[in-house]
């Protein structure tokens, strides 16, 4: 199981436990419903916070492999002007 499905998951299960225990709990209709509008704002700052943070993982992850192909196109590249040069001194 990938690890964005287990904190995906956690979160869920978070978020369901908050809401039960402020459903379930004795007060005012208006009060509960500030209540749980102001932990799915918190919830949902988290939830972008975690996101953007993956996102920039993966966007770093994506820009190091980027490199290393750039550099190993680079390698390739000289080693076949290398091999070509060769071949042009063995003809003549």
């Amino acid at each position: 199981m990938s690890t964005g499905k287990v904190l995906l998951g956690v979160l869920a299960g978070v978020a369901a436990g908050a809401l039960a225990g402020i459903l379930f709990a004795p007060a005012k209709g208006s009060r509960t419903r500030r209540r749980i509008l102001k932990k799915g704002e918190n919830y949902a700052e988290g939830l972008k916070d975690k996101f953007s943070e993956y996102v920039d993982t993966i966007s770093e992850k994506f820009e190091h492999v980027k490199e290393e192909v750039s550099a190993m196109t680079k390698k390739g590249n000289d080693k076949l002007a290398e091999i070509e040069k060769d071949v042009k001194a063995a003809k003549g």
